[in-house]
């Protein structure tokens, strides 16, 4: 038996009797991150970093918030019995997809009252999202959850190669067994996805919104493959046909690796296996369609226009008007200051 010593404490250090967790510090760096980078990216467009700082502040919390009320709602046999433990997100238990829905309804409202058009902004947070899950992820880690089903050390250390600190770490002791890291599958998808956009937002041919999609489709994709291995995935009672359905996409993966164990009595069909291939088609289709209605007319690299005072981002109204009178100026002072040829 592993020596249950060499775990990582979930929490950091405490001030007093309040504890700050490592799940919360690493979700902060996560969150610093990503508005890094989407401030970096939107220094080419003219975008202010106040403006991404605050959009960060109405996000996170809309995303945090959502996320726990997605899970807390796939878990309600057990907060409904357990009420006092609805708030405790210090030790785990959000849902991405949540997350998303919620940073998604915030930045629509944010963006539209900002006068810029929702897509064009979500494109350039595409790779923050990712830096935040890639990074966030290790909070699972840490709180010893969102891992897969059992394994052996040998596969954890001689297929995998992992160190021994996160090899320890995949030691849960409920069971006594090692379990798949899949929260280190994820990050490491996410590592390659960010680096897909990296690559394609520079393309002359990519239009305004896309990016966006992109991450959509990249991460659903990487998370129907992984959550079954997971053996604590929200899940539901759906039809036989459905469940069926689920399992023969995921087929392929069982030429490596043994499906996550699911209690059919808590449900039959894993939610986030449901709602990437939902999103995986919707995105596929919105593209087609945004592209053949010409409503995705905007290049990524063409300039973001505020659609209240229609100038580029970062302009001010009386900006350039100031600036052709200034210039109009010039031009009339220009012969007088020249000296008469001879």
């Amino acid at each position: 038996m592993m020596n249950l010593g060499l775990l990582i404490n979930p929490i950091a250090f405490s001030l007093g009797p309040i504890s700050v967790h490592w799940y919360g510090i690493i979700l902060g760096l996560g969150a610093l991150a990503g508005l890094l980078l989407a401030i970096q990216e939107g220094k080419r467009f003219g975008l202010s970093s106040d403006f991404f700082m605050d959009l960060l502040l109405l996000g996170v919390p809309s995303a945090i918030l959502a996320a726990r009320a997605y899970f807390v709602v796939f878990k309600w046999d057990y907060y409904s019995q357990n009420p006092g433990e609805i708030l405790a997100i210090w030790n785990g238990g959000i849902a991405i997809y949540g997350a998303l829905i919620g940073a998604v309804i915030c930045a629509v409202i944010y963006t539209r009252r900002k006068g810029y058009s929702f897509w064009r902004i979500a494109d350039i947070c595409a790779p923050s999202l990712l830096i935040g899950q890639i990074i966030g992820r290790w909070g699972n880690f840490v709180n010893q959850e969102a891992y897969g089903g059992p394994v052996t050390r040998r596969f954890l250390s001689g297929e995998l190669h992992l160190p021994d600190w996160i090899i320890n770490q995949m030691y849960i002791g409920a069971d006594g067994l090692y379990h798949h890291p899949t929260f280190l599958y994820e990050s490491l998808w996410n590592v390659l996805g960010i680096l897909l956009i990296f690559v394609l937002r520079r393309r002359p041919w990519v239009r305004a919104g896309e990016m966006f999609i992109t991450y959509l489709i990249w991460y659903s994709i990487g998370r129907f493959f992984i959550e079954g291995l997971r053996t604590d995935s929200l899940a539901f009672m759906g039809p036989s046909w459905l469940s069926s359905f689920m399992d023969a996409l995921w087929a392929p993966m069982t030429a490596m690796f043994q499906a996550g164990y699911l209690d059919p009595s808590y449900g039959t069909v894993r939610s986030s296996q449901l709602i990437a291939v939902l999103l995986i088609i919707a995105c596929v289709v919105l593209i087609i369609v945004r592209r053949s209605t010409g409503m995705a007319s905007e290049r990524y690299n063409d300039p973001i226009i505020n659609r209240k005072t229609g100038l580029p981002a970062g302009v001010e109204p009386g900006a350039e008007a100031s600036s052709a009178s200034a210039k109009h100026k010039e031009n009339q002072d220009e012969p007088r200051n020249q000296k008469p040829t001879v």
